[in-house]
């Protein structure tokens, strides 16, 4: 058994373990450009402890944005197997709303001091991959416009992002996402607006 092979002593499986945890919740809080050494010390470790499990922070960070790039896939799939229409405008606001909330997997969707695409190659292929299964099922269900692609969905999520992150309160984004829907509406629909003001 070679010692790249060999199972993590307990010890050392639990400080790898706290590592990540505390690597998420920071990045998830306070973005990517946290220093390793500030997640070394509030992870209760020695920074030598951290890179021995992660050489470089962008090892560290292909770890956490791994986990959760398969946790969203996992939702926008479930999202689009509920309904196939609505799955589209779920995925899109449900990826908005991490842009107050996860500002790390924010970062790097973004390409803000993370190269996804570099990084973790084939977990940005399976997240296109996705996003165009659920564009595509919603333009089978006639509720988005049939011009939309992929990569245009992933401009928005970045652009929404953004916004609730920056600039969004709840009320601009609620109107925000109306807009969105009539945009991206297919001809001849009636897409059902958030709540804001639709009676008004």
């Amino acid at each position: 058994m070679t010692q790249a092979s060999r199972p993590l002593r307990a010890d050392a499986a639990r400080n790898r373990a706290r590592v990540l945890r505390v690597a998420y919740e920071t990045f998830a809080a306070e973005g990517a450009g946290v220093p390793i050494d500030e997640i070394a010390r509030r992870a209760g470790v020695g920074a030598g402890t951290v890179y021995r499990h992660f050489p470089t922070k962008d090892s560290l960070l292909r770890a956490i944005v791994a986990d959760r790039m398969r946790q969203v896939i996992e939702r926008a799939r479930a999202e689009a197997e509920a309904d196939p229409g609505e799955g589209l405008y779920a995925f899109l606001f449900l990826m908005a709303e991490q842009g107050v909330s996860d500002l790390g997997f924010t970062d790097a969707l973004a390409g803000t001091g993370f190269d996804l695409a570099a990084a973790l190659p084939d977990a940005e292929r399976e997240f296109m991959g996705v996003v165009a299964d659920i564009l595509a099922q919603a333009q089978r269900a006639g509720a988005v416009r049939s011009d939309l692609r992929a990569a245009d969905v992933k401009t928005l999520v970045v652009g929404l992002q953004a916004m609730r992150r920056f600039r969004g309160d709840d009320g601009l984004m609620r109107r925000m996402y109306d807009v969105v829907r009539a945009g991206l509406a297919a001809p001849g629909s009636s897409p059902a607006g958030t709540g804001s003001n639709d009676e008004e």
